[in-house]
């Protein structure tokens, strides 16, 4: 399973990440590319405790979604409604520039594993506290899923 803890996965990120343009065009979804690209950045910021969130963790969410979500061989699926915190055209981080916001975000992924980093029991919106390695887990699939969503 790829995760953000192995350095040859991160690795593929940045450059799939690197691939995009401001000009990219989407396969699904309403999101520009460089507002893919806020979105995770913001999504990370949630993670780091550092951006507001409303929680919203049920039993479910906290058990067999989140085990099918991180676990599972399964793509994410297309669809999925972003929440308003984290979506550029409601409460989340409005796009400035391109290069500006791509690098921000790459900034946030090394903070995000960064051997220092303390996520351990760090609570998920949906999925509730998880261990550092379910982070790191999640971390990959979510901007795998959005890489994908771009045919990065």
């Amino acid at each position: 399973m790829k995760t953000l803890a192995r350095r040859q996965d991160k690795a593929e990120i940045l450059e799939r990440l690197r691939a995009l343009g401001p000009k990219s065009v989407r396969r699904w979804g309403r999101m520009s590319a460089h507002q893919m690209i806020i979105h995770l950045a913001d999504s990370f910021s949630v993670a780091a405790g550092e951006r507001p969130f409303r929680a919203s963790p049920t039993l479910l969410g906290r058990t067999l979604v989140k085990w099918i979500a991180l676990y599972a061989p399964l793509r994410w699926p297309p669809g999925v409604r972003t929440s308003p915190e984290v979506d550029a055209e409601r409460q989340g981080t409005r796009p400035t520039d391109f290069a500006a916001d791509l690098a921000r975000l790459e900034a946030l992924l090394e903070a995000f594993t960064a051997s220092t980093r303390s996520l351990d029991e760090r609570s998920h919106p949906v999925f509730g506290p998880m261990s550092d390695a379910a982070w790191l887990r999640w971390g990959y699939l979510h901007v795998d899923h959005h890489l994908r969503q771009f045919g990065a």
